[in-house]
């Protein structure tokens, strides 16, 4: 029987309307976003879509992606409804790809036979879409139902939602909740399963997804974001769009944001909540086993008293699912309905997955293959837009580069030894084999980081610092596990869960990992009360010191109590790509504590080529989407992708061309010119003359100046030299300059103090000779991307240099040869040098991009250094700042310009402004 595509799309896909609902009148570039974006879904395409921030983007993307899905809904409905009535006889699923069961004509069974076939096919398909149809519209009338309860109660107060014990489970579970369960059935949890086949394709985790898999799932779109905070500022703009009250619509996010367990929150560590939250599932479920097997009749009324998470039961998340179906709701909101309903919202929304018609989530979750299945995300026949995309290559690199330390080699180690030998009388022989094999590798593993295992990481001594690349045979060749196979290994421990059995080993008896103070030499007593007193003196102070430290010295102690392995098992899976499509780096440091391994991803197209070929569209969308040749080679091309499928849509800004002044400078006041390259940038007179530059514009440029520099130690080095020269004290006679930490954690800070000076100069408030503020930023850093300067924040944007990455790192060495061997050059260069090339201009647009933020903002771009004249690198940047790109060789004819571009905007201003250094 020849099995074969055929499309339906002709008859019933939508053709692309003249006009879209929005909640204003849209610019004429929106509707030319919307119109391209719904042809591009609905003819089935890849679109890369280029829209400056400031111009709309998120609410073209929502306006145009929900039309087409409501206009495919309809057809859908119109569709299911003409094979109820029995009108249809031959059409298939409804514009989606539908399977042809015709038979070949060479076939020997007769005509009638085959049109026999046909309709029998054909009835079976319409009997389920009926089916599904109905399921549909049995979920609608519940959400109605649901929707009129909430309009009649001012106070929406569901006891009949509530759980049916008497137990209060809006208290925190107790760590110790489970001392009435015996001592050894605390044992048998913690022992792996008995693992009969090499071959078993079933995992102990898969259970339960059954249920999952009988509600029909929708048509849907996919979008994702890189961070919660840009997720939830698409979901806010999703409430205002005229389809926030008609979309279901569905926040998904990580365990760390989204639950509601106090006992499993303070656990603080990702991956310590993550076990956390699993442990806890298991336990639950384990005891709902063996109430039914002590007594099946009384499973049921034990289903809610059974240890585990009391947020996690079957009812909860129906009721949950149906409660979030109601309305647009943010992170925030997810949570306070779960608190309300006590349901767990990180399940609850994963329950919520089939019925949503859009799903937000972030990048990791859709990217990575695994998590995909786990949250139980189909891409087949549905529609995904990935936002801000302009780092998609290396953001799919990190998703499946792995780094492991020897520190937690070590400890894995050694745990899953005392693991063994604790209950190596009940292991079978096939659990203790694959058991021995792991701690094989790790030993290998260790060893070719230069350590041992029966000696402590952190005193272990591997040499002088050093990086060594390999490739994947090659490293399993010297950490001489080549006999192993890592396909079976690998399975086994996705099989047998042995990270969590091991988690909950090391969590209940705390096994001892050797440290320095285990070889240090026997100390008298007094010696020892004496170190005590003082450490903890020590400690006392460092706390009192450094308050904003003690969340991370409290992960460090909760990681002590934890195995590593399930991140190892991570590196384990990365070692089973192709030896051509990844190498293997190992770090060395002064001691193997420190030391790594990584896997790093050379190809990322294998694994975006997934998506790629699942989803029916596939949409990526960003403010600065240039260069775009590389992402189309690497990621599409690559992935067999043909040409005329890929759509390309870059419009430009809203704003009038006397609303940006982009000016390249290739000299400084003085004329020495403006070369920041590694060999140059440290000279005296090159720092000097960039300082020139900043109290010169600090004297014509109101509000805020955002300088970007290459790095965090070129910033300092600059600071450091100003202060020294007393220029820090010149400039802060008209600005306070403000500095971006380091730390993450401390930049919401720095920001706010940067914005209210300004605001205080904006009212008076400030000395009357001051005019704003200058904020030193890194490249890269917090304040480079996804931050809004819009307005007095942001009127000038100062890019200091060409922040190119290291050309000496082993990772980016390998990654150029890699291109260069396997992708044709472009446009005359190799593909590694525009690779390098491109790495520094996407920072530079994503830095430059942050001014500009609406259509009524206005500010400058100073690019300082002369490389920013050449038309290769200018041809990098996005097409709205091409073309109003000034040139300047001196810096007397741009500070003119500077000063009459804001002169215009200060009406009855007759200031004459002359530079502080000579033009």
């Amino acid at each position: 029987m020849d099995i074969s595509m055929t499309s339906c799309e002709d008859d019933t896909s939508p053709s692309t309307p003249q006009s879209f609902p929005f909640p204003f009148t849209p610019y004429n570039i929106q509707e030319d976003f919307m119109k391209n974006l719904y042809a591009t879904i609905n003819e089935g395409k890849i679109g890369i879509f280029e829209s400056p921030t400031g111009t709309g983007k998120s609410l073209s993307l929502i306006c145009g992606a929900l039309k087409w899905l409501t206009d495919f809904q309809q057809k859908e409905r119109e569709a299911i409804e003409a094979i109820i009535k029995g009108e249809s006889k031959t059409q298939g699923d409804s514009g989606e790809a539908v399977i042809d069961l015709k038979k070949t004509p060479t076939s020997s069974e007769p005509d009638w036979v085959l049109e026999f076939d046909n309709k029998r096919a054909q009835m079976e398909k319409n009997t389920l879409l009926i089916e599904e149809h109905k399921q549909i519209l049995k979920r609608e009338e519940k959400l109605q139902q649901m929707r009129d309860e909430i309009k009649q109660k001012a106070i929406v107060k569901r006891k009949r939602f509530s759980p049916t014990d008497k137990s209060d489970i809006s208290q925190p579970l107790d760590e110790n909740d489970n001392l009435e369960k015996p001592a050894d059935s605390d044992e048998d949890s913690l022992l792996v399963a008995d693992y009969h086949s090499d071959d078993e394709m079933t995992t102990s985790c898969d259970s339960g997804e059954d249920e999952e898999d009988a509600e029909p799932h929708v048509t849907k779109i996919f979008y994702c974001s890189r961070t919660h905070s840009q997720l939830s500022q698409f979901v806010h703009e999703v409430q205002k769009s005229p389809y926030g009250e008609t979309t279901k619509v569905v926040t998904l996010g990580s365990r760390q944001n989204l639950c509601i367990n106090e006992s499993v929150k303070k656990l603080q560590s990702q991956s310590l909540i993550n076990d956390r939250c699993l442990e806890l599932q298991k336990k639950k479920k384990e005891k709902k086993e063996k109430h039914k097997e002590d007594d099946p009749t009384k499973s049921k009324r034990k289903k809610t008293s059974a240890s585990g998470c009391p947020f996690y039961t079957a009812g909860q998340m129906d009721t949950f699912k149906y409660r979030v179906a109601l309305q647009v709701l943010d992170v925030e909101q997810l949570l306070s309905i779960g608190k309300e309903l006590k349901a767990c919202p990180y399940y609850g929304t994963r329950y919520t997955i089939p019925s949503a018609e859009l799903v937000v989530l972030p990048y990791n979750t859709l990217l990575h293959s695994s998590t995909r299945k786990a949250c139980g995300i189909r891409l087949d026949g549905n529609v995904v837009i990935i936002d801000e995309a302009h780092n998609l290559i290396e953001t799919i690199s990190n998703v499946y580069s792995v780094e492991v330390t020897g520190g937690q080699l070590c400890r894995a180690h050694s745990q899953l030894s005392q693991y063994m030998t604790k209950y190596r009388s009940r292991l079978k022989a096939k659990n203790l084999m694959y058991i021995k094999q792991i701690l094989q590798v790790l030993t290998g593993w260790i060893r070719i980081l230069g350590g041992k295992t029966d000696c402590p990481p952190d005193s272990q001594k591997t040499g002088p610092e050093t990086s060594k690349l390999f490739t994947i045979n090659d490293f399993l060749f010297a950490a001489q596990i080549d006999n192993i196979n890592l396909f079976k290994l690998q399975r086994y421990c996705e099989v047998s869960q042995i990270s969590r059995k091991l988690n909950g080993f090391v969590e209940k008896y705390q096994p001892t990992v050797k440290t320095e103070a285990d070889h240090a030499p026997k100390q008298s007593a007094m010696t020892r009360f004496l170190q005590e007193v003082s450490q903890k003196s020590n400690k006392e102070t460092k706390q009192s010191t450094n308050p904003s430290d003690a969340s991370e010295r409290k992960e460090e102690e909760w990681q002590t109590f934890s195995s590593p392995l399930l991140h190892i098992e991570g590196f384990l899976l990365s070692l089973t790509n192709a030896d051509k499509d990844g190498r293997v780096v190992i770090h060395k440091q002064d001691f193997l504590g420190k030391s790594s391994i990584k896997f790093l991803l050379l190809n990322p197209a294998v694994h975006f080529t997934q998506v790629l070929k699942e989803a029916r569209a596939v949409v990526v969308a960003g403010g600065t989407m240039q260069p775009v040749d590389e992402f189309k080679e690497q990621l599409l091309y690559c992935g067999g992708i043909s040409p005329d499928r890929i759509v390309e849509f870059s419009c430009g800004h809203v704003i009038s061309p006397e609303q940006l002044l982009p000016i390249s400078l290739a000299k400084g006041p003085s004329g020495i010119e403006l070369d920041f390259t590694y060999q140059s940038r440290d000279q005296p007179k090159m720092m000097d003359e960039v300082g020139r530059v900043l109290a010169n514009i600090s004297n014509v440029v109101p509000g805020g100046v955002v300088c970007f520099f290459p790095s965090y130690d070129y910033e300092k080095k600059l600071h450091a030299y100003w202060e020294s020269t007393g220029l820090i004290k010149r400039i802060e006679m008209r600005k306070r300059i403000f500095r971006e930490p380091r730390k993450a954690g401390q930049a919401d800070f720095i920001l706010g103090q940067y914005s209210s000076f300004i605001e205080k100069c904006s009212s008076g408030g400030a000395m009357a000779s001051m005019n704003g503020a200058i904020l030193m930023c890194v490249v890269g850093g917090k304040m480079s991307e996804g931050i809004n300067f819009s307005d007095q924040l942001g009127r000038c944007v100062v890019m200091v240099g060409l922040p190119y990455a290291n050309i000496k790192s082993p990772e980016l060495k390998e990654k150029m040869d890699y291109l260069n061997a396997t992708m044709p050059p472009i446009n005359g260069k190799s593909a590694g040098q525009q690779h390098y090339d491109n790495i520094c201009m996407k920072a530079v647009n994503q830095s430059i991009g942050r001014a500009i933020r609406h259509k009524d903002d206005y500010a400058t771009i100073l690019l300082l250094d002369q490389r920013y004249a050449r038309p290769s690198v200018q041809s990098k940047l996005p097409a709205w700042i091409q073309t109003r790109m000034q040139t300047m060789p001196r810096f007397g004819p741009a500070f003119a310009m500077m000063s009459k571009f804001f002169a215009l905007r200060r009406p009855g201003s007759t200031d004459k402004h002359t530079c502080v250094a000579p033009c």
